[in-house]
């Protein structure tokens, strides 16, 4: 009996981690798709966006979306930033 328990908590452990997998993937390409709108509607209306990197924010205008891993962006300081899309932490837009 006692064997049985265990292996009915194993599978429940594996269920639940494999549904809670499943809503953090749908979390994050929810949260993706947020991110390509912003970054869509930017380059297509040159409207700014601040981007808030690792601590640090960098507000600028989106000039390219470089494939899947990348946006190349523009501002008054710098003529060209390359900010990974893995590495943007939230984006505001005016």
């Amino acid at each position: 009996m006692l064997h049985r328990a265990k292996i009915s908590l194993g599978v429940l452990a594996l269920l639940s981690g494999l549904l809670l997998g499943n809503s953090v993937a749908t979390a994050q390409s929810q949260s993706g798709q947020a991110f390509r709108e912003l970054l869509d509607r930017s380059e297509k209306g040159k409207k700014g966006l601040t981007f808030f990197v690792r601590g640090q924010t960098i507000s600028g205008i989106v000039v390219k979306i470089v494939g899947a891993d990348a946006v190349e962006v523009r501002n008054q300081t710098f003529g060209r930033i390359i900010i990974k899309l893995e590495s943007i932490d939230a984006l505001a837009i005016n």
